[in-house]
C-alpha cells in the first residue's frame, strides 16, 4: 500500500480536526481546517484511504510544510 503525506500548505492554527487514526477518508474530504489571517481554510485529503497517523490537534500552531495526516490507499 502506499501513504500520502498532507502537508500544511500555508502557516496558521488548527481550527478543527476531522480526522483520527483508522478512520477512512474519502477523496477531497476535509481532514482540517487552518485558520490564518482570520480566514478559515479546510485542508482537503487528495486520496482516499485510511487514516494511519494524525499529526495536528486543535490549537496547534503549524507552518509550511508541517505534517498534517498520512493517509494509507
Amino acid at each position: 500500500m502506499a501513504q500520502e503525506i498532507i502537508e500544511a500548505p500555508l502557516p496558521g492554527r488548527i481550527l478543527q480536526v476531522n480526522i483520527s487514526v483508522g478512520n477512512h477518508v474519502n477523496e477531497n474530504a476535509v481532514v482540517c481546517t487552518i485558520e490564518a489571517m482570520k480566514m478559515e481554510n479546510p485542508i482537503l485529503s487528495p486520496v482516499g484511504g485510511s487514516a494511519v497517523e494524525v499529526g495536528v490537534s486543535p490549537g496547534q500552531v503549524v507552518k509550511v510544510g508541517d505534517k498534517i495526516a498520512v493517509i494509507e490507499y
